[in-house]
C-alpha cells in the first residue's frame, strides 16, 4: 500500500448498500484508491487471486465460508494484504482480532473509526515499504 501506488481495495459484503457506501467512502479519502467489490465468498476468493488487494474489508457474516477460515488462507498467499473486518456485532471483535485481521470496526461505528482504521494501515504499509 506504500510509497505514490494506487491502494487496491476490495470490499466483500453481501449488502449492496454497504458496498456502495464503503465505496464511496474510500473513493472521497483519497483519489490514490481503486475499489473493487465482491458479493459472497465465491465471488471474494476470485478476486483476491486476480487483482492481489492490498487492503481487504471483509464483513464478519459473509453467507458462505466462515470469515475466520478465510483469514487463515489468506496467510498462504505470497503477500500480505492488509484486513479489515466488518461486522454488526461489536462482540465479535477479539474473534476476528484473534483470527488475524489487522482492525476491526463495528457497522455501527462512525465513519472516522473505518478511515482511522484505513488510514492507520496505509501508514503501516508505507513503513513497511521504506528500504532498511
Amino acid at each position: 500500500m506504500g510509497g505514490n501506488t494506487h491502494t487496491r481495495i476490495l470490499v466483500a459484503d453481501n449488502d449492496a448498500r454497504v458496498r456502495a457506501a464503503l465505496h464511496t467512502l474510500l473513493r472521497q479519502e483519497s483519489a490514490q484508491v481503486t475499489v473493487r467489490e465482491s458479493a459472497d465468498v465465491g465471488g471474494l476468493a476470485t478476486l483476491i487471486k486476480e487483482y492481489k488487494p492490498d487492503l481487504l474489508l471483509l464483513d464478519w457474516e459473509l453467507p458462505g465460508r466462515p470469515a475466520a477460515a478465510l483469514l487463515f488462507a489468506l496467510r498462504g498467499l505470497s503477500y500480505s494484504p492488509k484486513v479489515i473486518v466488518l461486522s454488526t456485532r461489536p462482540e465479535a471483535e477479539k474473534e476476528a482480532l484473534d483470527a488475524g485481521a489487522d482492525a476491526f470496526v463495528c457497522k455501527g461505528d462512525p465513519p472516522e473509526r473505518l478511515l482511522g482504521s484505513f488510514r492507520s494501515l496505509v501508514q503501516e504499509s508505507q513503513r513497511e515499504d521504506r528500504p532498511q
